[in-house]
């Protein structure tokens, strides 16, 4: 036993949460206190998202590996023309419109790596735009069923096509941006953070292997196409294209092909935190639910839902925690769910397992060598996932019916 314990001593605090996570749900099926019945329910809903997952990230590794990543950080950094604002409204811009048209866990891995190579050409510290990245992949997915895989069920339940969520919450959408960007700007932008007025815009990028960087941004970008026009599902995109870039590179660089491109951590945690909710499930959470939400549609009623979605997020996981609380809600009560949408899109920010992105953006920074000061972030995105639903829920009070 004592041999392993320097490896275990290596290990990332998340490595052994994910872990921990896992082993906690298999004991709570071994001992019965998670029913089998829900833990096949539970494997059902959670087999193609971890094939997405898996496939999303070898994808993502072996795009940035191609320089796919710089160039685009490259033509970013050019726009800006050497100005801190604008480059601040142009990564701002860019983050929203991906989350709004494609899909936060998207943005969380295909952007991310995009924003920490765009740091390193413009020379600024990395923190900011990573920052900017996983706030926005998840305040910047209110707007459409296609942003959030929570949005998809609540629009189902409200009967609201995709113009219909969008004009619900175009208003809390709104708040919800100028709060993310109040607190980049005081947090992590401004010129005390910075330390500079400007920065020099750097050369034109040109990959060192033009096949395999256009064989991937070709795959990135079918990928996207695909999750915008057709109706097929998203591990079957991120699958294909994943697998069109390891074609490529089995071809062009087979030494690069490795089993550690494969987020192994990710696929632990999430069986893991499906598990250990599934049996809170089962043990008392929608009872609890119920009573925390009560049944008021009122703007106190709205309130209570996003709050409750916002700090059982943070504690368990925003989609478990938005099934369970759709149950709780009365049928009839349209603007509550989504207000209850609102805590579980905007809230999960605080810890590392709030939110699908926000763990995809955790490991997109560790693969790129980037530390992240988890009590100052912890600290921060507090503050950003207070004001947010609150701005965001009074915005859905003000503004209209569903």
């Amino acid at each position: 036993m004592l041999a392993y314990w320097p490896a275990v001593r290596r290990l990332h605090p998340l490595d052994l949460l994910a872990g921990g996570l896992l082993a906690l749900g298999l004991v709570f099926l071994a001992t019965g206190l998670l029913p089998a019945e829900s833990a096949g329910a539970a494997g059902r809903r959670i087999a193609p998202l971890l094939a997405f997952l898996g496939s999303v990230v070898v994808l993502a590794e072996l795009t940035g590996a191609a320089e796919v990543f710089d160039v685009l950080a490259a033509r970013v950094a050019r726009a800006g023309r050497g100005s801190y604002p604008v480059l601040f409204l142009l990564c701002v811009g860019f983050a929203a419109l991906t989350t709004a048209v494609l899909n936060l866990d998207t943005t969380a891995v295909l952007l991310t790596p995009v924003m920490l190579a765009l740091a390193s050409r413009v020379g600024i510290a990395p923190l900011p735009l990573a920052m900017t990245t996983v706030w926005l992949a998840n305040t910047a997915s209110l707007l459409l069923p296609v942003s959030n895989l929570t949005n998809l069920l609540a629009a189902d339940r409200v009967a609201l096509s995709s113009a219909g969520l969008a004009w619900a919450m175009w208003a809390p959408q709104l708040a919800a941006l100028l709060a993310t960007m109040a607190c980049l700007w005081g947090f992590y932008w401004r010129r005390g953070r910075r330390g500079a007025d400007g920065y020099l815009p750097p050369a034109v990028q040109r990959p060192k292997d033009r096949v395999l960087f256009r064989v991937c941004a070709l795959a990135c970008a079918g990928f996207l196409a695909c999750t915008l026009v057709a109706a097929i599902p998203l591990w079957v995109a991120s699958g294909a294209a994943a697998a069109v870039a390891v074609a490529a590179y089995a071809v062009r660089r087979p030494e690069s092909l490795r089993v550690a491109l494969v987020p192994w951590r990710l696929l632990v945690m999430v069986p893991g935190m499906f598990l250990v909710v599934q049996t809170v499930d089962a043990h008392g959470l929608h009872r609890l639910l119920a009573a925390a939400i009560g049944t008021d549609s009122g703007p106190l009623g709205l309130f209570r839902a996003s709050g409750v979605g916002a700090g059982l997020s943070n504690l368990l996981n925003n989609l478990p925690v938005y099934l369970a609380g759709e149950g709780a809600v009365p049928p009839d009560n349209h603007q509550q769910l989504l207000a209850l949408l609102i805590g579980t899109n905007i809230g999960p920010l605080i810890a590392p397992w709030a939110s699908l992105a926000t763990l995809l953006w955790y490991e997109r920074c560790r693969s790129a060598g980037l530390r992240i000061p988890l009590r100052q972030v912890a600290g921060t995105s507090a503050v950003l996932a207070v004001t947010g639903v609150t701005l965001a829920t009074a915005a859905l009070a003000l503004t209209g019916t569903a």
